[in-house]
């Protein structure tokens, strides 16, 4: 994806193109990094998730509140924005983070992202960062239910099949990668019936059981 499509895929087009590249500038390559624009973006995106939230559901406890943004600001969220953007494609790594992997990362692609928004709002303003964050978060914003239990894409594949009397999906390790301090796993979920096979990546076994599942869920839409 070149820039031009990413900032397509955005709805966003940056004034000052060097704070597109500075967002997609892991420290590992080069300075200025991407580092000082996911601090910005991280404190935006927890605001405007919160203020989503405040005015959807204007019952709400503060705690109820505070356990749906926990959900929807994690890592793991992150991570399926990222790579529904294909933001691996366009980062630019230092050469051994790009060897061990480091443009599937989980915790890179999600710094990643929080950059992006941090480096909307110092090219033009809150209000567009705000509209960046709404636009990535609105199904799954759309798909929230005060009071019911957040499932995982695991058990909501599961339920899904199940409903309809179909076979339970198969999880294979497909390989293993990076150091052992940091390792990332490619896991595959296959569908024989509905010709389903969808790949995930996390930095537990689980993790990437869990994209993978939520890739196989996004192609059952």
């Amino acid at each position: 994806m070149t820039a031009s499509r990413l900032e397509k895929a955005l709805a966003y087009t940056f004034s000052d193109s060097s704070l597109l590249q500075t967002a997609l500038t892991h420290r590992s390559h080069s300075s200025p990094h991407n580092e000082r624009l996911e601090f910005i973006g991280d404190s935006i995106l927890n605001c405007v998730i919160a203020l989503e939230l405040f005015r959807r559901f204007p019952s709400l406890a503060e705690g109820e509140m505070s356990r749906l943004r926990a959900n929807l600001v994690r890592q793991e969220t992150l991570h399926q924005i990222a790579e529904t953007l294909a933001i691996g494609t366009e980062l630019r790594l230092g050469e051994g983070e790009m060897k061990s992997g480091g443009n599937q990362r989980p915790s890179i692609l999600a710094d990643a992202v929080e950059a992006l928004i941090g480096a909307v709002h110092q090219d033009s303003s809150f209000d567009h960062a705000s509209r960046l964050v709404v636009g990535l978060y609105k199904e799954r914003l759309d798909a929230v239910v005060p009071g019911q239990q957040i499932k995982d894409p695991k058990t909501r594949l599961q339920e899904y099949l199940q409903g309809r009397r179909m076979p339970l999906p198969k999880y294979s390790l497909m390989q293993t990668s990076g150091e052992a301090h940091a390792q990332n796993f490619c896991v595959a979920c296959e569908i024989p019936s509905l010709r389903i096979n969808t790949q995930g990546i996390g930095q537990s076994r689980r993790a990437a059981e869990q994209m993978a599942a939520e890739k196989a869920l996004e192609t059952l839409k």
